[in-house]
């Protein structure tokens, strides 16, 4: 009887090893096997912009290709879902698991965003602005401020901002008389330098230089402005750029991030950090090319501002750095931080 009782003790005890095994089999397999995760992803870019294609789609692509397909991103273009300007609140939110914006659309959140902008007139080469981002730490000051509203910030590339317009600027008067589209930074810089700067949605950017509501526009340099199709209606592109900056930004949910398993995170991040370094090479490639291509195939001619326009717009912009300097302890901190690099780079 002895030995009946020990097998059937014996036997219960493996049956019910066996069962916690099932089970915890059941548990875990969702975690081996995630579900497919999706964001949605609100840009500011319109679907004709290139960026929409170059920097959001193959964000996309390379994500998908990465999570096996687990994390998927749906687009929607600028003003599908939200304004440029509601982005960066639906993302903290947890409306928008991701979106695209230009730092000038979080002034009223992040301090440092007029110096994200671009502050104008300030950097010379991209180069100079990557190594700001990257080895200074000016990204990682942006990503801890972006913090604080549940939000994790990732400049997407650096590049020029420069202006086309419909008549060549050969004097201080030229550039008073201007009516500009500008956005952030820029557009109070350019009202206080003299012109009438104001802010249209890139949907109606090309009607509005059409119909003469403005005379010029930025957005980015010439393959943005290209994409956009300004150059069919103002045939100067002008140089030296207005400034150049981190000007697009991944913004992403802290919580929807953090949902992710930790190799998923990591992989969104590692591949965002990456981008930053392929679209900021690759977009100083391609407006090389399309600078050749304005020129040979739509008549664009290139204007370069005379010197004494650009002495005094350089005077004008130091005022502009310093009025972001006032926007916050670590706005000032960012400034000194600038004038401190401009200064080893010879500029100051």
């Amino acid at each position: 009887m002895m030995f009946f009782a020990k097998a059937r003790n014996t036997l219960v005890t493996y049956v019910s090893a066996l069962t916690l095994g099932v089970s915890a089999a059941l548990v875990a397999s969702p975690v081996a096997a995630q579900d497919t995760v999706t964001w949605k992803v609100q840009a500011h870019w319109p679907a004709a912009s290139s960026s929409y294609t170059d920097s959001l789609k193959r964000l996309k692509r390379v994500l998908d290709e990465r999570t096996d397909g687990q994390l998927q991103l749906k687009l929607y273009e600028a003003g599908a879902l939200f304004s440029a300007n509601e982005t960066f609140n639906a993302v903290s939110r947890g409306i928008l698991e991701m979106g695209v914006i230009s730092p000038g659309y979080a002034q009223d959140k992040i301090s440092l965003a007029g110096i994200a902008s671009g502050l104008p007139f300030a950097f010379r080469n991209v180069w100079e602005v990557a190594y700001f981002h990257k080895n200074l730490g000016f990204e990682q000051m942006l990503r801890d401020e972006a913090a604080e509203h549940g939000v994790y910030w990732s400049t997407d590339k650096v590049f020029t901002t420069e202006m086309a317009v419909k008549k060549p600027i050969n004097s201080w008067e030229d550039f008073t008389s201007l009516k500009i589209r500008s956005s952030g930074a820029l557009q109070k810089f350019l009202t206080d330098a003299g012109a009438s700067a104001s802010y249209i949605p890139g949907s109606e950017l090309y009607s509005a230089l059409d119909s003469g509501i403005v005379d010029g526009a930025h957005w980015g340099a010439v393959q943005g402005a290209a994409s956009m199709s300004l150059y069919e209606v103002a045939k100067y592109h002008v140089q030296p750029a207005l400034n150049i900056a981190g000007t697009d930004v991944f913004l992403i949910n802290q919580k929807a991030l953090n949902k992710l398993p930790e190799d998923m995170q990591k992989i969104v991040k590692d591949t965002l950090n990456e981008q930053f370094w392929i679209r900021t090479n690759e977009y100083q490639f391609k407006e090389r090319k399309a600078l050749a291509t304005i020129q040979a195939e739509q008549g664009v001619k290139i204007t370069k501002l005379p010197e004494d326009v650009q002495a005094r717009l350089t005077e004008a912009a130091k005022e502009t750095w310093e009025e972001e300097g006032k926007r916050s302890e670590n706005a000032q901190k960012a400034l000194n931080m600038l004038k401190d690099y401009l200064a080893d780079l010879g500029y100051l």
